[in-house]
């Protein structure tokens, strides 16, 4: 997306404001000119953060069958609190031209003493590892399906999109790049080369509480001298920071360490909702500055204050897609213009249509939000930045060399 001399944003009350645009965004996606599609029509979406293997792994689902089965199939079961609440499937991905995501591994190694130890913990790295690579294994299988299609570098992000934006066929795969959510199975900074090879492109250092190389939300433990030594490493590969889930301390801890491209995949707005979870307007700012992108997620007590998990209910606080939109215009106005905002759902990420906002019945849904960021007053090219072209650019800038 080549940006003009001054581009417009949207104000919260729907006024318009001129600024200048932003002095990080670096070069564009120029070698791929993804056009502006007219808002009648679906728009190509990129989700930044979907756990797609550890649904299929971890809570047995088929995201290859359609989602009334999935959710019919596990009706009855109480293992989980999103049992029959599940929002995601292959083919409604499709279904709402949601073409490209990043798909996470996730397994965690907490300490004995963690208050989080039951979500998703084992009790060595080793352990960890041999869980993700399980992870793996099932995108692997779906690559063999022609289900999915893991997305390395920039030649394959090109095509992909160009497929995904030029009436793909209705069985066209779904182009994904890894990404690790918590580095906890990462077994040394030295082992990181071996995930390199195998397609990982961005790590979370953190999950919840504390992790092996940094602190995680809801924590105080701070950056870990091996994770200094894994920031390193991937500088040297050219990976990808995901800032999500770092409590404050080594938030600020891994932008001193750290000088290869940032994002935070699934990430709000703690000035619309008071948490740790959240990101102040100082830590947004910072991030803007290095050209990061922040995803937004659609979890309800991310979007809006005083949700009680379990106790809450979507259709009781009235929770809309349009609080998704209030986060993104807040990033925006800190920004001066709408190249850092993205969609990073984080749906299905132990949580269901229980804990989605109420115009979500499923992920394919998310073609709801581009009229809503037209009523703002948010140009085409924005939406479509917005959408899909903020991350496009991004990754343009990491893997350019």
């Amino acid at each position: 997306m080549q940006l003009s001399s001054a581009t417009y944003i949207a104000l919260g009350t729907g006024r318009l404001r001129l600024t200048p645009p932003s002095a990080t965004t670096g070069r564009g996606f120029t070698n791929l000119k993804f056009k502006i599609p007219n808002l009648k029509f679906k728009m190509l979406i990129f989700d930044c953060h979907l756990d797609i293997s550890m649904n299929a792994m971890q809570w047995n689902r088929d995201v290859t069958r359609p989602l009334e089965e999935i959710r019919r199939r596990e009706a009855h079961l109480t293992d989980f609190l999103d049992r029959g609440q599940g929002t995601v499937s292959l083919g409604e991905m499709r279904r709402g031209q949601i073409g490209l995501c990043v798909a996470t591994l996730i397994g965690r190694c907490t300490s004995e003493k963690s208050p989080l130890r039951q979500l998703m913990a084992y009790e060595s790295p080793e352990i960890a590892w041999s869980v993700t690579q399980g992870q793996l294994a099932w995108y692997r299988q779906m690559e063999d399906d022609g289900q999915m299609r893991q997305i390395r570098d920039l030649a394959s992000l090109r095509e992909h999109a160009l497929l995904w934006q030029n009436d793909p066929p209705p069985d066209a795969p779904i182009g994904y790049i890894m990404s690790l959510e918590g580095a906890d199975s990462i077994l040394t900074p030295d082992h990181l080369q071996r995930s390199y090879d195998q397609g990982l492109r961005a790590i979370g250092l953190s999950h919840y509480g504390p992790g092996r190389y940094a602190g995680g939300t809801n924590s105080d433990t701070h950056l870990a001298p091996e994770g200094k030594r894994l920031l390193e490493e991937m500088e040297r590969l050219g990976m990808i920071v995901d800032a999500t889930h770092l409590n404050d301390e080594s938030f600020w801890e891994v932008l001193e360490n750290f000088g290869g491209a940032i994002w935070a995949s699934h990430q709000n707005c703690r000035e619309l909702v008071p948490g740790v979870r959240q990101f102040s307007d100082e830590q947004l700012r910072a991030l803007i500055e290095r050209g990061a992108v922040m995803g937004m997620a659609l979890d309800n007590w991310m979007l809006v204050p005083d949700w009680s998990r379990g106790k809450s209910t979507p259709e009781g606080s009235g929770v809309t897609l349009s609080n998704a939109v209030d986060h993104i215009d807040h990033i925006c106005q800190l920004a001066g213009s709408a190249q850092h905002c993205g969609i990073g759902t984080d749906l299905d990420g132990g949580f269901g249509r229980e804990q989605c906002p109420t115009d979500l019945e499923t992920i394919a849904d998310l073609q709801k939000i581009p009229p809503m960021l037209a009523e703002r007053g948010y140009s085409e090219e924005d939406i479509a930045g917005i959408m899909h072209g903020n991350w496009l650019q991004l990754l343009e800038r990491a893997w350019a060399e």
